[in-house]
């Protein structure tokens, strides 16, 4: 029988004596018993897409008596018209173009439960037979590599979804979100090493499975969020289709108030806070990494804060981090690309008004930001290392002016005052470095003098007191700076190479008027200047803005003054055309 069979009810074995006809009579016994006694599920598919013939092992599978599959089409049981790829697929096999196509489809038995099949289609090129059909259930196979990866996919102490499956859920919800906006609650316990260090990892692991079921009926009663161990004891919550900070903000102070109840564990009886960095945004203008950067920013803002709170993702403070970062990052290549100059500001005498001497202040001009102050980036440069590079450069770059000065100006001899962080005199020879900036410029040791803030200087023991020591005998001037803000060990004045003070200008802001005069600042003022002179120290007073103080600090018997009365920091050339005018 050759013609094609279009329902059910007719022979399925019919399907087979549409064989070529080199085949015998007895080969076509053979395969047709195979076919139907075969354990694998199997059918013939005509050209049309339908089924020709099914055997007991297809019909066992689906549910169905093998006799009623015949006449369906073959894709409406198979899935295979599900999507117009393999659909596509699966047609070029029954035209004849393709000789083979493979798929994994969830299938559905007659009883309503479902199964994981390999659905493979091979062309027969036997009459009406287009192809034959077979199916491999692969469900126990799937079902262990679903429990494989929900294994590999969460957190064995939490049970929660791990990083890996954080990020792939946050890859996800970035490119489809109902709302178009994400949220992230990014959080990290309070003090946890602590309980870790004392009480043990496996109270500790206690510890983070109960406060993850916390976490997790927050997010449950919040909508369902999906809550995740990122490690250590960081979680996040994972808000996809956010409508706004003021959701995630709530859900944020939920958590903490949750998180306040103390926790009945190993018999005792523990409290536990949490900080949370908050970060919401629009899903097209940002990535899972950039979401991830601002939530870490936010959280460390939020313990930099003061912990046990939530803080909210700051563009602005974020920008400043990221400029401290950059000028950081920096800092080196400016000093070799020579991106840094010098300002001085004069010390004047306040009995005279004779400039004595000048101090040296550093100016970075960076290509990108502009000319900057020293408060923007001295304290990164202390904290990089790279004020040693710097340093050694001021040093160089002052003692060369200065020598400059001395021979272009024949009048009383300049001095130059040069700022010196601590770290130059642990990371590196201070004392090499001064000699060496001394003798290449030719500047008499003399004429120069290094400041140290108050704070580096008293306690000084080792090698500081050393270095400090050395460069006093070579005739270098000390002067601690900012006099009156640190540790004001007065004791520690007698036992170091000091040559002067500078007291630092929140003394002499008093002193403005004789209106707003405060006599506790003239009292304190007037007893460091005594001081001072009685043990053979000379003082300068900052930040002297008006006649006025300069006229009070004169009475007092302070030595030199330095402000913007007198003068601004000013470039070298200027400074040369003001000693000009003195000469």
């Amino acid at each position: 029988m050759n013609g094609p069979h279009n329902g059910p009810g007719q022979d399925p074995g019919s399907a087979l004596d549409a064989t070529p006809p080199t085949l015998t009579e007895s080969d076509i016994r053979d395969y047709r018993a195979a076919f139907q006694i075969a354990q694998f599920p199997m059918a013939l598919v005509g050209s049309s897409g339908q089924i020709l013939a099914a055997n007991a092992a297809l019909g066992l599978l689906l549910g169905v008596e093998p006799e009623r599959l015949a006449g369906v089409r073959a894709d409406t049981v198979t899935g295979l018209g599900l999507d117009g790829r393999t659909r596509g697929s699966y047609q070029a096999v029954l035209r004849g173009s393709s000789e083979r196509m493979r798929c994994t489809r969830r299938l559905k038995h007659a009883d309503g439960h479902t199964l994981w099949a390999e659905v493979t289609v091979l062309p027969t090129g036997c009459g009406d037979s287009a192809a034959l059909l077979t199916v491999h259930d692969i469900s126990e196979r799937r079902d262990l590599q679903e429990r494989l990866r929900h294994i590999q996919m969460h957190d064995p102490v939490t049970r929660l979804p791990n990083r890996a499956l954080f990020f792939e859920r946050l890859t996800s919800a970035l490119s489809d979100s109902a709302t178009g906006r994400i949220g992230l609650c990014f959080l990290g316990l309070d003090g946890f090493k602590a309980i870790n260090d004392t009480l043990g990892h496996r109270v500790g692991d206690q510890l983070l499975g109960a406060v993850a079921r916390r976490l997790a009926q927050c997010a449950t009663g919040a909508g369902g969020h999906l809550v995740a161990r990122l490690g250590g004891d960081e979680f996040a919550v994972l808000v996809e289709g956010s409508t706004g900070t003021e959701q995630l903000t709530h859900l944020a102070e939920s958590m903490l108030t949750a998180l306040q109840r103390p926790f009945d564990l190993a018999g005792q009886r523990l409290t536990v806070s949490a900080s949370i960095g908050v970060v919401e945004r629009e899903s097209a203008t940002t990535t899972a990494t950039r979401l991830m950067q601002a939530a870490d920013t936010t959280l460390y803002w939020a313990k930099a804060d003061g912990k046990a709170r939530w803080t909210l993702f700051d563009p602005e403070r974020n920008a400043h981090r990221m400029t401290r970062q950059s000028l950081s990052a920096t800092l080196r290549r400016g000093v070799d690309r020579g991106e840094f100059i010098l300002e001085y500001q004069p010390i004047v005498g306040l009995a005279d008004d004779i400039v004595r001497g000048a101090e040296a202040l550093v100016r970075w001009r960076h290509p990108q930001f502009g000319t900057l102050g020293p408060d923007r980036f001295i304290g990164l440069a202390e904290e990089n290392g790279a004020i040693v590079p710097l340093g050694r450069w001021v040093l160089s770059e002052a003692c060369r002016e200065a020598r400059r000065w001395q021979v272009e100006h024949p009048g009383p001899p300049l001095f130059v005052s040069v700022n010196v962080a601590v770290r130059q005199v642990w990371d590196s020879d201070l004392v090499s470095d001064v000699g060496d900036a001394l003798r290449e410029s030719g500047l008499p040791s003399g004429l120069l003098q290094l400041e140290l803030t108050e704070s580096a200087v008293m306690g000084s023991a080792g090698r500081p007191l050393q270095a400090l020591q050395a460069l006093a005998d070579m005739g270098v001037r000390i002067a601690i700076d900012d006099f009156g803000t640190g540790y004001s060990n007065l004791a520690y004045l007698s036992r170091l190479p000091v040559r002067a003070l500078k007291l630092d200008g929140m003394f002499v802001r008093g002193f403005r008027t004789a209106r707003h005069l405060n006599p506790a600042d003239e009292t304190i003022v007037t007893s460091l200047v005594q001081l001072a002179h009685k043990l053979g120290l000379t003082v300068t007073a900052e930040c002297v803005e008006g006649p006025a103080q300069a006229e009070r600090l004169r009475r007092i018997g302070c030595d030199t003054g330095q402000g913007w009365h007198y003068a601004r920091p000013m470039s070298s050339a200027h400074l040369t055309t003001l000693l000009a005018g003195r000469d």
